[in-house]
């Protein structure tokens, strides 16, 4: 009998459905298994950065400025990269996008005198989604009635002394979730005991209790933002999925804030919000905020994909590696995301929007921030990645830099607590900015902020992965 079942399986492998063998004329032929494959297409507003190796961080000591060399021989993957800074334009898509959501999930609200029949939980291709998320189908034009405008007004808010009728800051939350593919591929974290080791010498004591954080987040009765980290033993894979609510809306104030005793009070007013600004790098938004972008981000992209909206890798921020191998043109010689050292053409025209001298910011043509694009590209297609505004990275800031982070991909990334130590929530920040001179706009200088600290000379860019990278098997 055993005999006759192992025949019946050898023919199950040897012939196809038709009766042929696999693998041409010799059955049994490794072959292979194929699979649908697609060209994914280029992101709109980025430029792809091919693979490559280089030194990351500076080669040469400097005392006066207090350099340390700590240049490290390191390879990056071939990433996507937005071409200019995230834009005040393109940041307020997503502000307005927060603030619609609000909206549509108050007009099925009882309590704004809303229909609870008017509530749609399916997006446009039948599946179910999470109600805080705008996947909702579009709802033809009509004048508003008195309920639909208590709704739509309920996201404003009047001043009490100017009496001017404006977005409701204070309520543009986004809340996002993401599972932690990293932590829960470790071993240490394996829901089976016996796989955490692979030593057969070691004895695995199967009652091990393995302790995880989670993140978690809610909205309290008084509609305070509440975000908490559990720490708690493993049971499930669901223990690597958190939650995170942000208040993504600028904080406009920064250029007052930034600067003692000067008279910056328009830039606070206007430049977030007046569309003279629209092409100028989004500031004022912090290490948390930007992350929350790239979040939304990700869940904009994949509505207009379709089916294909798992094959795509997430928006994310670009590691300090990936940042500083685009800044520097993936050369080990470049300092700066031009072919030579100085900041200024042989025709005397600045490379960059920087600040030039001592007090004088205008010797460039610009005096804060320029419109994204104003100077050349570097290579690679990418504008400003010298000066303009710093940019924030996904890196933990630690002082010895390069020495804790592998030579492939290398990335150090520390989730602080809120109840973690201040210190401890440094993120890399790199560029440089219109406030900085030339020697800190360099590629391979780093510098820090606080993760939850806005700045007016602070900015960001998305970066993606990009698939199938590599190579044919011949």
């Amino acid at each position: 009998m055993k005999k006759l079942f192992f025949a019946l399986v050898t023919s199950v492998v040897l012939l196809t459905s038709c009766g042929k063998p696999q693998g041409g004329s010799v059955g049994g032929e490794l072959v292979g298994l194929g699979g649908s494959s697609w060209a994914e297409p280029n992101p709109y507003g980025m430029v792809l950065v091919s693979r490559g190796a280089y030194e990351m961080g500076p080669a040469d000591s400097d005392s006066l400025w207090g350099i340390q060399a700590s240049a490290k021989g390191v390879s990056v993957d071939a990433f996507w990269m937005d071409d200019t800074e995230i834009t005040n334009s393109e940041y307020r898509q997503f502000v307005y996008w927060v603030r619609d959501s609000i909206i549509r999930e108050r007009l099925a609200d009882p309590a704004y005198g809303g229909d609870e029949t008017f509530k749609i939980t399916e997006d446009r291709y039948g599946d179910p989604v999470k109600p805080y998320l705008n996947w909702k189908k579009v709802i033809p034009f009509k004048r508003p009635t008195e309920d639909e405008e208590r709704a739509i007004l309920s996201v404003t808010a009047v001043h009490p002394i100017t009496g001017q009728r404006g977005i409701d800051a204070a309520q543009m939350n986004f809340r996002y979730d993401w599972y932690d593919h990293t932590e829960a591929a470790k071993r240490r974290n394996r829901l089976n005991p016996v796989e955490r080791v692979l030593n057969t010498d070691i004895t695995v004591n199967p009652n091990e209790i393995i302790m995880i954080s989670k993140d978690t987040a809610y909205i309290d009765e008084e509609g305070r933002i509440i975000n908490q980290t559990i720490t708690r033993p493993l049971s499930t894979l669901f223990d690597f999925y958190h939650s995170h609510i942000v208040n993504i809306y600028p904080d406009t104030t920064v250029w007052v804030n930034d600067f003692n005793n000067a008279y910056n009070e328009p830039y606070m007013r206007m430049y977030f919000s007046h569309p003279g600004y629209n092409d100028y790098p989004v500031v004022g938004v912090t290490w948390e905020q930007a992350t929350a972008f790239c979040n939304w981000r990700t869940i904009f992209y994949r509505m207009g994909m379709g089916p294909r909206s798992r094959d795509i890798e997430p928006f994310r921020l670009p590691t300090e590696g990936e940042w500083e191998f685009a800044a520097r043109n993936g050369k080990t010689e470049n300092k700066y995301p031009w072919d030579s050292e100085g900041t200024v053409t042989d025709k005397g025209c600045f490379m960059a929007n920087f600040k030039p001298g001592d007090g004088d910011y205008t010797q460039d043509g610009e005096l804060i921030t320029s419109r994204v694009a104003s100077y050349n590209p570097n290579r690679y297609g990418l504008y400003d990645m010298a000066g303009n505004v710093s940019e924030w990275t996904s890196t933990t800031y630690v002082e010895s830099g390069n020495a804790v982070v592998n030579d492939l991909n290398p990335e150090y990334g520390y989730n602080a607590a809120k109840e973690d130590p201040y210190a401890d929530k440094k993120k890399v920040i790199k560029g440089g900015s219109w406030k900085d001179v030339g020697m800190f706009i360099r590629g391979d200088m780093r510098d820090f902020e606080y993760q939850n600290q806005p700045r007016s000379y602070i900015g960001f860019r998305c970066v993606r992965t990009q698939i199938g990278t590599s190579k044919s098997r011949r």
